[in-house]
């Protein structure tokens, strides 16, 4: 029989995972000005949703949670001088990914209620709380990363 706490653990992990490699998935394909394109005057390129979703991830759950030491510069995410190369881009991603999964190895079954408290997240609760809302977090950008893909494959058959 499996434990609360381990199926929490799987399940957050293996979302987390899934959600990495539909970014890549959409990523691959293009080219390094492509991943920098603004499709839209109002929006981010996807590099710099990809830049913001590894800072996000770093920061609440690897520093805040997994004590890795990361320092987040938030604003720098959406800089256009931020722009790195794609194989860079997509490691950092990934090892954002890894230490997810490594602290989410580490909870055991009363850490996920203990309490939480970050910068810009001061009262969301809880540790479950926390992870439940950078897994959103994820997926919503994941969803805007998909249409910004769509809308490039459009301007480019125009």
């Amino acid at each position: 029989m499996t434990t609360l706490n381990a199926t929490l653990i799987q399940d957050f992990t293996r979302n987390f995972q899934r959600s990495a490699r539909t970014i890549h998935g959409l990523i691959d394909p293009l080219t390094e000005e492509q991943i920098w394109t603004r499709p839209y005057p109002y929006g981010n390129s996807i590099g710099n949703l990809v830049l913001h979703l590894t800072g996000n991830l770093n920061y609440y759950l690897g520093a805040e949670m997994g004590g890795t030491g990361y320092v987040r510069n938030r604003p720098l995410e959406f800089e256009p001088a931020s722009r790195i190369a794609k194989a860079e881009l997509l490691k950092r991603f990934d090892e954002a990914i890894a230490v997810v999964a490594a602290v989410l190895a580490n909870q055991s079954e009363g850490d996920w209620g203990a309490a939480y408290s970050a910068k810009g997240l001061e009262e969301i609760g809880d540790r479950f709380s926390m992870v439940l809302q950078c897994a959103a977090h994820l997926y919503h950008h994941t969803g805007q990363i998909i249409y910004l893909c769509r809308e490039l494959e459009r301007q480019h058959k125009s």
